[in-house]
């Protein structure tokens, strides 16, 4: 559906040899090694859904400045104003979430893992919502492919599917919240 330029394929090793100095951790643990990964993944995501937002949001405040209806330019309609404020907020506010979750990797915060769920969660579904949100703006010009926001909204939908969906950053953010409370809890 979408994210052309990513050559993203399936690969499968079986049986493959591979010398000692070359594995990573110790026999067994690669899931425990690739979900730890995941702490610091997810928070690209979030940046590559904060990119795909700001470019939709861009290709709209551009269309409804010039495009004009009912003799006056689209911008000036107070309803679609009011959704362009909104995206905005939204893409600012992912932005914010992605750059703080970006500063706990940096530092290899406790919170990083969960920081990095929330900030793929939000800035995932920021994408979907401002990308859905552009294409309406748009109206018939942003369903066809002469205007990007059509793609940008197909891009936009895998980055709440991989690294883990959005149900499972809910799970992660959730465990991590309980199991601080459960921490600070008198025994």
């Amino acid at each position: 559906m979408g994210l052309k330029g990513s050559p993203t394929t399936e690969v499968y090793l079986d049986d493959v040899p591979l010398p000692a100095d070359r594995l990573i951790g110790r026999p067994g643990e690669g899931l425990k090694i690739a979900l730890s990964t995941l702490d610091r993944t997810r928070t690209g995501v979030a940046a590559q859904a904060v990119g795909i937002a700001q470019g939709a949001l861009d290709v709209a405040v551009e269309y409804v400045s010039q495009r004009r209806q009912f003799g006056r330019v689209l911008a000036e309609f107070q309803g679609l104003q009011f959704m362009l404020a909104d995206m905005a907020v939204a893409v600012r506010a992912a932005r914010l979430l992605t750059h703080a979750a970006a500063a706990e990797i940096e530092a290899e915060a406790p919170t990083m893992g969960a920081s990095g769920a929330a900030a793929k969660l939000f800035a995932s579904d920021t994408a979907m919502k401002v990308t859905t949100d552009a294409v309406q703006l748009l109206g018939g010009s942003g369903y066809v492919t002469d205007f990007p926001v059509e793609r940008m909204m197909r891009d936009a939908k895998i980055t709440q599917i991989y690294e883990g969906t959005n149900q499972i950053q809910r799970i992660v953010i959730a465990r991590d919240l309980l199991s601080r409370a459960r921490g600070r809890m008198p025994r």
